[in-house]
């Protein structure tokens, strides 16, 4: 049973929390991050990138210990506050498009991650787990929670509604259009409901954030070696995620850009092609697919639906039935020859909402040759090739919502 606990968040005064709050590092051109650091000395990437002070690229454990300092300098100015009881945290995004997710920042338990409480669906990488830890190690916080989803729920959705009625403690819109809303849950009857909730729920599954989570774990393991009076209940046998009913996940598909058709012609990849798909040339109209094992593909100028012929192909499990994991099986790897995708750099990758005139407007300015539009997955999909102890290719799914980093953090 899951174990889901309240925690002591730190966290930016209110007046300053839309300077604090930064998306994930990577989100950000070098332009752009540098833009925004020269401008707001709040700004969360002022921490995670300590080397901007002495305008210096700096990497490795130097880097993890400038992280430390400039957080605690954050601290010693006050621009952070810490909580002083335990808390469940509401927190709602209305992204541009006026979609809505809500649901509750707590400390998720890396032994139910160990046991398969809290599902995967993806693999990761070991040397980033091994990185990510280390660095969690020295700097003694997460600052971006993990994302996880449950079941919808009754009970915990009374709550949450109930607790939203009140004035939130932050309310700010980002440069994006997105709005963000942050209510604490300190009443101690109503964090005993919550607890005592999630205590009885079976599986949650990460929606996203696999590698974070993977890294907390090998923390946990780590510092209970070195703890001889390890009890299992320190702060670095959790980490922060933010926990959201199934009906509020958002899934969008990952397209595929090919750099070149393997040393085939046009004409001899086409026939390949036909051995496991029926194709139709659509021209210049925009195609894009409508429900699951039908594809779209761009190539010289042209759109080209692709609809697999199900006679050929065998579902043996629920991976097999994932697109990703089909256009791999039938055109990445047998016919464009690629074999690994975590590490081939032939092919890259396009998350839905920039949508397939994207894909068609890279492959015209020649950057690559042909490009491929999937339909998403669903939860049900994801939920049950984490039920069988299966992982999904790499860029699977792009999911929302995404949260900013420093709203809440979580110390250990």
């Amino acid at each position: 049973m899951a174990k889901i606990h309240p925690f002591k968040a730190v966290r930016p005064t209110r007046d300053k929390v839309s300077l604090v709050a930064s998306r994930s590092y990577q989100s950000y051109t070098p332009v752009e991050r540098d833009s925004r650091m020269d401008y707001n000395p709040y700004s969360f990437l002022h921490i995670v990138n300590p080397g901007y002070k002495y305008q210096k690229e700096i990497s490795g454990e130097d880097r993890y210990k400038l992280v430390r300092n400039r957080y605690l300098e954050f601290k010693e100015d006050e621009i952070f506050m810490q909580d002083e009881q335990p808390c469940y945290y509401v927190y709602k995004i209305v992204n541009r498009e006026q979609e809505s997710f809500c649901g509750i920042i707590a400390a998720a338990s890396t032994e139910d991650y160990e046991n398969d409480v809290i599902k995967k669906h993806e693999d990761t990488l070991q040397h980033r787990e091994e990185t990510f830890k280390e660095y969690l190690k020295t700097v003694g916080f997460n600052a971006e929670p993990v994302l996880l989803t449950y079941p919808d729920d009754k009970v915990i959705a009374k709550i949450i509604s109930q607790t939203i009625l009140d004035r939130a403690e932050y309310e700010f819109t980002t440069t994006y259009r997105d709005t963000h809303y942050l209510w604490k849950i300190e009443n101690q009857e109503t964090i005993t409901q919550l607890q005592h909730k999630f205590s009885t729920i079976e599986t949650i599954y990460i929606a996203d954030g696999h590698h974070r989570s993977a890294s907390s774990n090998l923390l946990t393991k780590d510092l209970k070696e070195n703890n001889p009076s390890h009890r299992g209940d320190e702060p670095y046998n959790f980490f922060m995620a933010y926990l959201i009913p199934e009906s509020d996940l958002r899934i969008y598909e990952f397209n595929r850009l090919i750099k070149d058709l393997n040393g085939l012609s046009k004409e001899e990849f086409l026939i390949q092609l036909d051995e496991w798909f029926r194709i139709e040339n659509r021209g210049i109209e925009v195609y894009k697919p409508s429900k699951p094992h039908h594809f779209s593909m761009y190539l010289d100028g042209e759109f080209y639906s692709l609809y697999l012929r199900k006679t050929t192909y065998q579902f043996t499990d629920a991976l097999e039935e994932l697109d990703a994991q089909v256009l791999y099986q039938t055109v990445l790897k047998p016919i464009l020859g690629i074999k690994d995708l975590r590490v081939d750099t032939r092919i890259e990758y396009s998350h839905g909402k920039n949508d397939i005139v994207y894909v068609k407007s890279m492959v015209d300015n020649g950057d690559y040759r042909v490009g491929f539009g999937l339909f998403p997955a669903s939860v049900q999909q994801m939920k049950k090739i984490a039920d069988q102890g299966l992982t999904m290719p790499p860029k699977s799914t792009y999911i929302e919502p995404k949260l900013r980093s420093g709203v809440t953090i979580y110390e250990f």
